[in-house]
C-alpha cells in the first residue's frame, strides 16, 4: 500500500507513512496537528479560493459570450429577413394596401423600380434604392420607390425625423402628376398613446387622402407652383391644398412631422418636375 502523506498545519513539515508520527520533528507538535493530504485535491484547484472563482468566471463568461455570437449569427439572416419583409408592407400600406398575407408577393406586384436618384434631378440607378439604409440617405442618395397600381404610377419617398420622444418615419406616395398624395404611412418609436402615437392611425393618416366626412375625395398637395414644399401639419385652419390639421395636444410631436415632411420631401422635387415634364 502506497504511504500516505500527512502535514503539520503548524510548521508545515510533510511526512510520509501509515500514519501521521506522533512528533513533528521540526516544531514539536504533537499528531492531532497533522492532516492527511488528498493528493487529488493537491494536484487541482482550491475551490474554496479567491482565485478559483475568478477563474471559473472567466471560462463561464467567454463560453457564454460565444454561445451567444454563435446565436446571433445564426440568426442574423432570419432578423434581416424579418426588418425587410417589416419594410415592404410599410411601403405597401403608403399605397393603402395593409393586412396583407404575403407581403413578398404583393410588394413584387405593385413596386415595379427602386431608383436611386439626385436632389439634382439626376438619376443615379434603377436598382437599389430599397437597400440604402437612413443613415446612408443623402441629397446623392435618394430612393424612390416607382409603383403601378390600377395601371397608374405612383412614386414613394422614404423619410425619417424626429417627434417628441423618439424617432419618427414614413413614406409618402404621390400620384402620376408626382405632387398630389396618394396614401402615406407614418410611425414611431416612443410617443405618447393617445396623443402623438396618433401619427401611426388610420384616423390622422386618412387627413392625407381618402374622403372627408362629406364623402368628397381629400386632395392634397406637397409642392406650391415655385417648387417649395407647401404641405404642413398645423393646429387649425390653412390652405386647403396643403394644409393637414394636427393632432390636438400633440404640437411636438407634430411639429417633428411637419418638419420631416418639408426636409425629406424637398429634395426629390427636381427629379419629379422632370418626370412630370416628360
Amino acid at each position: 500500500m502506497a504511504a500516505k502523506k500527512y502535514v503539520c498545519k503548524v510548521c508545515g513539515y510533510t511526512h510520509e507513512g501509515n500514519e501521521a508520527p506522533s512528533v513533528c520533528p521540526l516544531c514539536k507538535a504533537g499528531a492531532s496537528e497533522f492532516e492527511a493530504v488528498n493528493e487529488a485535491k493537491k494536484k487541482g484547484f482550491n475551490t474554496n479560493s479567491d482565485l478559483y472563482a475568478i477563474i471559473y468566471s472567466a471560462v463561464v463568461v467567454v463560453i457564454v459570450a460565444f454561445l451567444l455570437a454563435g446565436v446571433s449569427s445564426a440568426l442574423k439572416p432570419m432578423q434581416d429577413a424579418n426588418i425587410e419583409l417589416d419594410k415592404k408592407k410599410q411601403i405597401l400600406a403608403s399605397l393603402n394596401i395593409k393586412n396583407v398575407a404575403d407581403a413578398d408577393a404583393e410588394y413584387s406586384k405593385y413596386i415595379k423600380h427602386d431608383y436611386i436618384v439626385k436632389s439634382t434631378g439626376e438619376r443615379v440607378d434603377t436598382i437599389g434604392g430599397f437597400k440604402v439604409e437612413n443613415d446612408d440617405i443623402d441629397s446623392n442618395n435618394l430612393p424612390l420607390y416607382i409603383a403601378q397600381v390600377d395601371g397608374k404610377t405612383k412614386y414613394i419617398i422614404p423619410m425619417t425625423g424626429n417627434g417628441l420622444w423618439g424617432g419618427i418615419w414614413g413614406y409618402v406616395a404621390l400620384n402620376d402628376d408626382c405632387n398630389t398624395i396618394y396614401g402615406v404611412y407614418f410611425s414611431h418609436a416612443s410617443e405618447t398613446p393617445g396623443l402623438g402615437a396618433e401619427i401611426a392611425s388610420d384616423k390622422f393618416q386618412g387627413r392625407f387622402s381618402g374622403k372627408d366626412k362629406e364623402g368628397n375625395d381629400i386632395v392634397k398637395k406637397v409642392y406650391d407652383a415655385a417648387g417649395n414644399v407647401a404641405l404642413e401639419v398645423k393646429k387649425g385652419k390653412g390652405d386647403a391644398d396643403h394644409h393637414i390639421d394636427a393632432i390636438s395636444g400633440a404640437t411636438l410631436t407634430c411639429n417633428g412631422l411637419d418638419e420631416m415632411l418639408k426636409t425629406k420631401l424637398a429634395p426629390y422635387y427636381n427629379y419629379l418636375n422632370k418626370v412630370k415634364a416628360n
